[in-house]
């Protein structure tokens, strides 16, 4: 038995790894370049002590607030993102830090992790008032993620994530919140020249038998944090389609906060 376009759209919604209390307003309603782009760091002097992680606490302090960034809202991720790793599960380990990168988790191994979520704020002079429910929802909202990392774990952190873009290209199956879907294709892309380092990759997934839906994410490392950005579009969800690339105006605010 199929499930219905709302049905389909919650399990999309569980792909951004959105809270059961998404999902569950979701059923009440029933409604390039071919590799990764990298930018080389400055070679460390061998002397220099190992590098320290930030806390999670510093790590809250250095996401984007209210008011930073003209034409866009943030909010905490407290009540959108899952709570930790044990909630996002591939059926391919190389495939994990890519999964959790679209959850704003930390695609490393590291307790310090920290989230939110930047979106377009339409009732804003900086952008276009809304004319409609329809263009209401048709809004782009990130989900960012902040995660910290001793000596060179940032380093692996990114070649994990590098890596799982090759390994992944054929797809993997994710179970987000309880929700199982398949991402169908992975393609690497040219991300965002900030940072030390930057990795960006698409994943096409598979709407439930209504086409498929392509997201867009993208991994920046500064120091030993690395910063993570993944977008949703509501009205293309509801739809199939693509979401849309990461706004680089909130890569560029975000980064620009990063020690």
């Amino acid at each position: 038995m199929k499930r219905s376009p709302g049905a389909r759209l919650c399990a999309t919604a569980a792909i951004g790894a959105l809270s059961l209390s998404l999902l569950t307003a979701c059923s009440d309603d029933g409604s390039t370049d071919s590799k990764a782009s990298a930018s080389s760091s400055a070679a460390s002097s061998s002397s220099a002590p190992a590098a320290k992680a930030l806390t999670t606490a510093e790590l809250e302090k250095l996401l984007l607030a209210q008011g930073e960034l003209e034409g866009y809202k943030s909010a905490s991720g407290d009540d959108t993102l899952p709570a930790s790793k044990t909630g996002v599960k591939t059926d391919k380990p190389a495939c994990d830090p890519l999964a959790w990168a679209t959850a704003a988790l930390a695609p490393g191994d590291t307790d310090a992790n920290a989230s939110n979520t930047v979106s377009e704020d339409k009732a804003s002079a900086a952008t276009a008032q809304p004319t409609d429910i329809e263009d209401a929802f048709d809004i782009d909202m990130t989900f960012v993620g902040l995660s910290s990392y001793e000596g060179d774990g940032a380093e692996k952190t990114m070649k994990a994530v590098s890596d799982g873009v090759t390994a992944c290209a054929g797809g993997y199956g994710l179970t987000a919140e309880g929700e199982s879907t398949k991402v169908t294709k992975v393609v690497a892309e040219k991300g965002a020249a900030k940072g030390d380092e930057a990795v960006a990759f698409s994943a096409d997934v598979d709407m439930d038998g209504a086409g498929t839906a392509t997201f867009h994410t993208e991994v920046v490392r500064k120091g030993n944090t690395v910063a993570t950005f993944y977008t949703v579009n509501f009205a293309a969800m509801s739809k199939g389609g693509d979401m849309g690339a990461v706004p680089a105006a909130v890569v560029d605010a975000q980064v620009a906060k990063l020690k």
